[in-house]
């Protein structure tokens, strides 16, 4: 290199900007994901110890709105096509949870219907999902 002759210029890759974009999406997904919920708004019942709702994978929610309304994840559902939309919902998944999430205004008979009937379509173990007392939101 000689004096007063000009740099070769060499090109950089500055991946800075788009690690510290890339990070700032993942902390705004993390916490919007649990608002980011399927189905009706549905007042739980209050109960004092619910630790743990679960992993949400391969979980089948079905609720019941305060009217006794039907939906499988998001989706309404007439209460004569239940068993074969429940199915469907299910389609290969290997080992389906099934959760019900139940209106606090709704008798018990009308959750245990749902029950019998998520039994009749030859699934067990259904779950209920409820929020611990004091806990802010539905």
């Amino acid at each position: 290199m000689r004096l007063g002759e000009p740099t070769p210029i060499k090109a950089v890759i500055n991946i800075t900007p788009l690690v510290d974009v890339v990070l700032v999406l993942l902390i705004i997904f993390m916490v919007m994901a649990p608002q980011m919920r399927k189905g009706p708004d549905v007042n739980l019942p209050n109960t004092t110890k619910p630790n743990s709702q679960g992993d949400e994978r391969g979980r089948i929610l079905v609720s019941i709105d305060e009217a006794g309304g039907l939906w499988i994840n998001d989706q309404p559902v007439a209460a004569e096509h239940f068993d074969e939309t429940l199915r469907a919902a299910v389609g290969a998944e290997t080992n389906p949870r099934i959760v019900i999430r139940g209106d606090a205004k709704l008798n018990f008979r009308e959750v245990r219907e749902v029950m019998v009937a998520i039994e009749q379509t030859g699934f067990r173990g259904v779950g209920l999902i409820a929020k611990r007392t004091g806990a802010e939101g539905k």
